[in-house]
């Protein structure tokens, strides 16, 4: 499970090298498309990680919060809550170029004319479930401590 705050820099750490589809190219030609959907209202919002950095045992993505761009790895998801993610493999034969016209941008894109420099989805290599949770001072519900009575309060039994 990712747990992530609202308004912050997402790092996601999975495992992608065991589910790999495409072993015929190097990790240096593999980017991962990362898609997170609302568990409440369905809403979908796309990114690739705007670092990347693939190893044997786990691959970090990073992900940054501000205007939404999902080439340069720039999301903004609200509202706070359970997000489901699905990674995809995207690999390139030529030089990555993670680009509109040269990265998919959703699970289902292809581009064409086929070039060695636009990447092709292989499919999906990961899911699981993101808690996003609320940074401090933003909640939606927020609680003020009141003092406790300085003079002693009585209850009494039927009234």
């Amino acid at each position: 499970m990712i747990q992530a705050i609202t308004e912050t820099n997402i790092k996601i750490y999975v495992q992608t090298e065991d589910n790999r589809i495409n072993t015929a190219v190097a990790s240096t030609q593999i980017r991962h498309l990362v898609k997170f959907t609302n568990d409440l209202d369905k809403s979908v919002y796309y990114a690739y990680g705007n670092t990347e950095l693939i190893l044997n045992r786990y691959t970090n993505i990073n992900i940054s919060y501000g205007t939404p761009n999902i080439y340069t790895g720039v999301i903004k998801l609200f509202p706070a809550g359970y997000y489901k993610y699905e990674i995809y493999e995207v690999s390139w034969i030529g030089t990555v170029t993670v680009s509109s016209g040269n990265a998919p941008a959703t699970e289902n894109d292809v581009l064409s004319p086929a070039a060695d420099t636009k990447g092709i989805v292989q499919g999906l290599v990961t899911k699981g479930k993101m808690n996003l949770s609320e940074k401090d001072g933003t909640q939606q519900v927020q609680y003020v401590q009141r003092e406790a009575p300085t003079e002693t309060n009585y209850i009494y039994y039927g009234q």
